[in-house]
């Protein structure tokens, strides 16, 4: 029987999800004189035709055998992908709301409509790519459209779908803004900050969404659902937004570059970093809150809820420390609840044997760490675990004068930043790249397992970018990985969630001996002064920090809803059968309950399909599963 501490860990993918396969490439022929927009517009009013008829199977033909529709909300009210013909007809026979497909001219931004373009990177594989806009029965969306030539006619080789906009619930934006103020005389009049007061307080009724969490994940999806005018309140036990951020390690810069990490609505100015340290990205989601007058709790803890499957609304008790100390407590009841805790769960602390007995300064998670201590010169640490936080946290140590040695016990995942940079955002998120919006369709407009296809040719490319820093490595004992598949760094992020590291400086440190590795070994205790590793190694320490990641995020749900409400929620991220990533920003499972999270880019795009869901759902367009 296979267990997961049988798998190496470079395949090994969250509990209870699927390690999907690598999507075969197609052999094309090249003709760069086809008329794309020709072919493009036949094949629409064709899809149109049979999807007016209900010709399921003549919509399935136009396909290639092993075709892919992938589909977010645009025929169904949850996220799935088709593959085959087969499966795209038993799909559609089960019902759908999709109602036409269209040409959507305003992408490509450069080209104006259906290209000709590669599909691979080294251009062996081509085809037709154009920008769709979907019609449902309750709304429209946009989605991508790739073509290739089988046996001498243009097939579809993958289809995105997507509702993001209901009928009648466009968002204020441009010419829908409010007017902002009410000409004439009124006697009851209450200025901005009398109404926006209110507004934030609650003084007159209950949110109909309460948000649990105020980091990019708790803002994006209140942001999102202000736009569709659905009262809502974050609530966090945080002091302040952004606290979450500001209380992690002191040396913290995100490793994602500033044209992937914009939130929705408003952007990182020109002038911003690629890099965003820590305590800025604070400060920025504190007036991003401000700036659209989202509904922020903080120092506000959730003391107890539950459901009515009946009223299907959550009853809830929060308790709110306010600025002026006193404590209110308020009974809510919201139809949903999202939980935007971070897409891990709690932490994953070490219960070594011999943890009360040490007699160093600092013993503690990587998440309670403050920092290095200035002038360390003489002073010892031992950081075990050796992913992102590991070695961020040791060239803090390094940089303060330490002597740190890292406890690496299997293999890590390593990309450059460079390589990050030039590989996995390029050209879609770069400086002169086309607008977000376009880039995340052509992000997530690719089914999973093509888009797993992708990455292993770019971690063959990365292989050679990173030569010396993978060969430095493992020549100094630190062991390195290529992920699932050899599909490389970020397929490891979506399948795993960690495991992986983004080289800013902490590679060069261990390939130079500046910060020793030891590899292959578990701790067995902690001692007084240092660490016993498993071969019987002793290393001193003054300081340890166990960089051991985080557990699932279905621990959250247990540890705030307890668990009956957490028993109908399966293991979260990681994929399902068709791809999908499992209970996060779909159905969870269980009915008013939404999990939302990810790091920036995804809260960006996909707040907006839960925002959706649950509007739709307040709405009576589409119905919560029963319990």
């Amino acid at each position: 029987m296979t267990t997961p501490d049988s798998i190496p860990s470079s395949q090994r993918v969250v509990p209870g999800s699927v390690d999907i396969p690598i999507a075969p490439w197609p052999v094309t022929p090249k003709d760069e004189t086809v008329d794309a927009n020709a072919v493009a517009s036949k094949f629409i009013d064709t899809f149109n035709d049979a999807l007016s008829t209900k010709a399921h199977k003549a919509i399935a033909d136009l396909f290639v055998e092993n075709g892919y529709w992938r589909d977010h909300l645009g025929l169904t009210w949850d996220f799935h992908t088709m593959k085959g013909r087969d499966n795209i007809v038993s799909f559609l026979e089960k019902g759908h709301h999709l109602t036409n497909l269209g040409i959507d001219r305003k992408y490509p931004t450069k080209n104006n409509g259906p290209e000709v373009i590669p599909f691979r990177g080294d251009r062996s594989v081509s085809g037709i790519q154009f920008f769709i806009r979907a019609g449902t029965e309750h709304g429209f969306g946009p989605g991508l459209a790739r073509l290739i030539q089988d046996n001498g006619e243009w097939k579809i080789w993958t289809l995105y779908t997507t509702m993001n906009e209901l009928s009648n619930h466009p968002e204020p934006m441009g010419r829908l803004r409010p007017i902002g103020v009410q000409h004439g005389a009124n006697p009851e009049r209450k200025n901005w900050l009398d109404r926006r007061q209110a507004e934030v307080n609650f003084e007159n009724g209950d949110p109909d969404v309460l948000i649990i969490g105020c980091g990019q994940a708790g803002l994006s999806a209140h942001a999102r659902l202000k736009m569709l005018n659905v009262p809502t309140l974050a609530i966090d036990v945080c002091d302040n937004i952004g606290d979450n951020w500001r209380r992690r390690y002191h040396q913290l810069v995100l490793h994602d570059a500033v044209w992937y990490d914009h939130l929705p609505y408003i952007h990182f100015p020109e002038f911003w970093p690629v890099f965003t340290p820590k305590d800025k990205l604070a400060d920025f989601l504190k007036s991003y809150a401000e700036m659209l007058e989202l509904n922020v709790w903080n120092n506000t803890s959730l003391e107890y809820s539950s459901w009515d499957d009946k009223k299907k609304q959550w009853t809830v008790v929060l308790k709110r420390k306010k600025k002026d100390g006193n404590v209110e407590v308020r009974v809510m009841h919201p139809k949903h609840i999202i939980q935007a805790t971070g897409h891990s769960g709690k932490k994953n602390a070490p219960d070594f044997k011999g943890m009360d007995k040490f007699k160093g300064d600092v013993l503690c998670h990587s998440s309670e760490f403050q920092g290095a201590k200035r002038n360390g010169k003489g002073r010892k640490a031992v950081v075990i675990g050796a992913c992102n936080s590991a070695l961020d946290i040791s060239q803090d140590f390094y940089e303060n004068g330490y002597d740190v040695t890292i406890v690496q016990r299997s293999s890590t995942t390593v990309m450059s930043s460079n390589a990050v940079l030039d590989l996995l955002l390029y050209p879609s998120y770069c400086e002169d790249g086309p607008p977000t919006e376009e880039a995340d369709l052509l992000t997530w407009g690719k089914p999973s397992e093509v888009y797993k296809a992708i990455q292993a040719d770019l971690n063959e490319l990365q292989q050679v970018q990173d030569k010396d820093i993978l060969e430095g490595l493992n020549k100094a004992g630190f062991k390195t990985d290529r992920g699932p598949m050899n599909a490389g760094l970020w397929m490891k992020y979506l399948q795993r969630g960690g495991g992986y590291y983004i080289d800013v400086g902490g590679s060069q440190l261990i390939i130079e001996g500046k910060v020793k590795a030891k590899h292959g070994v578990g701790v067995s205790e902690i001692l007084p002064h240092g660490v016993r590793l498993d071969d019987g190694t002793e290393l001193e320490a003054d300081e340890i920090v166990c960089a051991t990641g985080y557990q699932n995020m279905r621990t959250a749900t247990e540890a705030i809803f307890g668990d009956e409400v957490a028993g109908k929620i399966s293991n979260v991220w990681g994929y399902d059968e068709e791809g999908e990533t499992k209970v996060m920003w779909r159905p969870s499972g269980h009915p008013g309950l939404w999990l939302h999270g990810g790091n920036l880019a995804m809260c960006r795009y996909f707040s907006r399909l839960v925002a959706i869901q649950i509007k739709a759902q307040l709405e009576g367009l589409s119905k919560p599963p029963e319990l």
